[in-house]
């Protein structure tokens, strides 16, 4: 493999894997509060896509159109957290799932029935199409941006965890939720304030996937979701940091084997994929991350 296909992969890997471990922190921050993964969070990731399509459908501006995307994507996951697990908080963890995977399907019916079971497709302006050339070197712009928006947001939402009086208790409750209510932490506002992350995570992947992949399907939120779910458990349940790592992990892994499958093959990568993580969670069922066991309030 030539230097220069070489470079082009890897930064096609770093975008993908910026989406990737977008979403897997979005799933993880509410794993690690509550000790359940969130079945309707590829939804978020839908709501805001066809927020941003329908915007620009509309006429609005881009900037516009992705302020209406970020903001539907963030309710969502607040209403998520309201409907389908406040209520739910005294239940059986099944019963918990199974009312998030009705909130999933309710969603994407009321999308197929308001606005068409059909795929939207968004017109992405042309300067998000450009190629830039560092000598052989073709980089798309929306590769840069994608890789650039998902550094800033894993930064902020570090710095979050790691200075705010908030953070400091979501990552307490991550580690004893019990114990972080004795010492004063309303576990009411942990648990909102881990789904309005979830959520922003999640607004921010989907903005990037829908400009991705140029249009919105009712079932769209079901790839991020299996992604996001692979890329936690490849890190460890509940590691923030095993989280990130594992969504770029995945995404390397991904690209890796378009590259070098015969082009036969190359359909199959996502079932490779998942086989040879099957295969390698068989030897290590926690991934290559600690897990860290979350708390139902």
């Amino acid at each position: 493999m030539s230097l220069t296909l070489l470079t082009q992969q890897l930064i096609n890997a770093l975008s993908l894997g910026s989406i990737y471990a977008l979403l897997a922190l979005g799933l993880a921050v509410v794993f690690s509060v509550l000790g359940l993964l969130n079945f309707a969070y590829g939804e978020i990731v839908t709501v805001t896509s066809y927020g941003v399509v329908l915007c620009v459908a509309a006429g609005a501006p881009l900037f516009l159109a992705v302020v209406v995307g970020f903001t539907l994507g963030a309710l969502t996951s607040l209403v998520t957290e309201a409907v389908a697990f406040r209520p739910m908080r005294r239940a059986p963890a099944y019963a918990v799932v199974f009312s998030s995977f009705a909130v999933a399907v309710i969603i994407q019916a009321t999308i197929r029935n308001v606005i068409s079971p059909r795929p939207q497709g968004i017109a992405v302006p042309a300067w998000l199409d450009r190629v830039l050339s560092l000598g052989t070197i073709r980089v798309p712009v929306l590769s840069l941006i994608t890789i650039a928006i998902a550094a800033v947001a894993m930064v902020a939402l570090s710095a979050l965890l790691q200075r705010s009086r908030h953070g400091i208790a979501m990552q307490a409750a991550a580690q004893d939720f019990q114990a972080t209510r004795l010492m004063g932490a309303k576990a009411g506002n942990l648990i909102r304030l881990a789904f309005l992350i979830s959520g922003v995570l999640a607004a921010v992947a989907g903005l990037l996937w829908v400009m991705r992949v140029g249009s919105a399907t009712p079932g769209m939120g079901f790839t991020p979701l299996l992604q996001a779910f692979v890329a936690v458990v490849l890190g460890g349940l509940g590691n923030l940091r095993g989280a990130v790592a594992g969504g770029f992990a995945l995404a390397f892994l991904e690209v890796s084997l378009q590259v070098f499958l015969p082009n036969s093959l190359v359909p199959f990568v996502q079932a490779i994929t998942l086989t040879l993580i099957i295969v390698l969670l068989y030897f290590r069922p926690h991934g290559f991350g600690r897990r860290v066991e979350g708390r139902l309030a």
